[in-house]
C-alpha cells in the first residue's frame, strides 16, 4: 500500500459514509445482487439493477463505471446513484473492478471490458436491450469509460493499452461525469503526497510510475475519434477537474460527434467533484434525469 492511496482511501470513505447515510433500496426497484462477471477475483461482482414490475420487459442498458482515484470504490458505494437511474426506466449494472496499487494498470480496464462482455453475453436472461446499451462513468470512472470507448473503436489503441473490448461493440451513448481526460504528471517532489494528487495515484496505478509515454497511452484527448459514441460531459462549479470538461467537448466537437455540455451550478452553494452521486441533492436528481433522458433521446 502507498500513504497516497490509504490517505485517498480513509477521505473518500468518510465523505461518501456521511453522504450515503440511512439510504435504503427503493421500494420501486428490484435487484440481483453479487453475479460474478469474472473469474480471477472475488471482487469481479456485479449488481443489476431494474424497475419494480419489468420482469419480462427487455429494457435499454446502463453499465455505470465507478470513480474513486482508481484506487477507491466499488458497487456497493454506487448502489444508490445506480438504483437512481434504475427509477428512470433502465436496467442498470453495477460491476466493481479490481483497485490500484494492488492490480495496476490495465487490470482495472480488463475488467471494464469483461463486465461490458458480461452485459452482452446475459442479455437474454437479465432483459437487456442489446441495441441500447449507454454507460455512465464518473471522475476515474469517466476517465476509463472514455478510454474504453476509444479503444472499442481502435484496435490498434485497445491493443497498445492491452484491453480485449467485446468484439464489433461500442456503447449507443454516454455520460461523462466530471472526469479526468488528460492525464500529466508532475515529477518534482513534494513533502505532502497530496500537493500532487494525480501525480501520485499516476505512481501506484501504472507500472512506471507515470512515466510521459503511460500518461500519453492513457489520456483519452490523445486517442479520440469520429467513431466516439454520443457523449453527455457534465462538471460543476466546485468540480476540480472542472478545467478537464471544455478540452474534451471542443475536441469531440470538433470531430463531429454528438456532444451534449452540462455545467452544474446553485444559487445556494457549491456544487462539489460527483455531486450527481448525492441523492439527498436536487442538482443530482436534475443532472441525473438531464442524463437519461439524452440516452433516451439516442434510442
Amino acid at each position: 500500500m502507498s500513504v497516497t492511496s490509504d490517505t485517498v482511501r480513509a477521505m473518500f470513505k468518510e465523505g461518501d459514509d456521511k453522504r450515503d447515510a440511512g439510504l435504503t433500496t427503493p421500494a420501486d426497484v428490484m435487484r440481483v445482487d453479487d453475479i460474478a462477471y469474472a473469474t480471477e477475483d472475488p471482487c469481479q461482482k456485479l449488481d443489476v439493477y431494474r424497475p419494480r414490475g419489468s420482469v419480462g420487459v427487455e429494457l435499454p442498458v446502463i453499465v455505470s463505471v465507478h470513480g474513486g482515484g482508481w484506487v477507491y470504490g466499488d458497487k456497493e458505494r454506487y448502489q444508490w446513484y445506480c438504483m437512481s437511474l434504475a427509477q428512470r426506466g433502465f436496467a442498470v449494472v453495477n460491476f466493481t473492478y479490481r483497485l490500484a496499487p494492488e492490480h495496476q494498470f490495465p487490470t482495472s480496464m480488463i475488467d471494464t471490458c469483461s463486465a461490458f462482455s458480461w452485459v452482452l453475453d446475459h442479455a437474454a436472461e437479465h432483459g437487456f436491450d442489446v441495441g441500447h446499451v449507454f454507460a455512465v462513468g464518473d471522475s476515474a470512472g469517466a476517465h476509463m469509460l472514455a478510454m474504453f470507448c476509444a479503444a472499442c473503436n481502435d484496435p490498434s489503441y485497445a491493443q497498445e493499452l492491452g484491453i480485449c473490448p467485446p468484439e464489433d461493440f461500442v456503447p449507443a451513448g454516454v455520460a461523462l461525469n466530471c472526469g479526468a481526460y488528460r492525464i500529466e504528471v508532475s515529477h518534482k517532489q513534494h513533502a505532502d503526497p497530496m500537493l500532487d494528487l494525480t501525480s501520485n495515484l499516476m505512481a501506484d496505478l501504472l507500472p512506471g510510475g507515470g512515466t510521459p509515454e503511460e500518461c500519453a497511452r492513457i489520456s483519452p484527448l490523445l486517442h479520440l475519434s469520429d467513431k466516439f459514441p454520443p457523449a453527455f460531459v457534465m462538471t460543476a462549479d466546485g468540480d476540480f477537474l472542472l478545467p478537464d470538461a471544455l478540452p474534451l467537448v471542443q475536441a469531440l466537437t470538433d470531430l463531429g460527434v454528438e456532444v451534449c455540455y452540462h455545467y452544474y451550478r446553485s444559487a445556494e452553494y457549491t456544487l462539489g467533484h460527483v455531486f450527481h452521486c448525492n441523492m439527498r441533492l436536487a442538482e443530482a436528481a436534475r443532472c441525473n434525469d438531464d442524463e437519461c433522458a439524452f440516452f433516451r433521446g439516442l434510442m
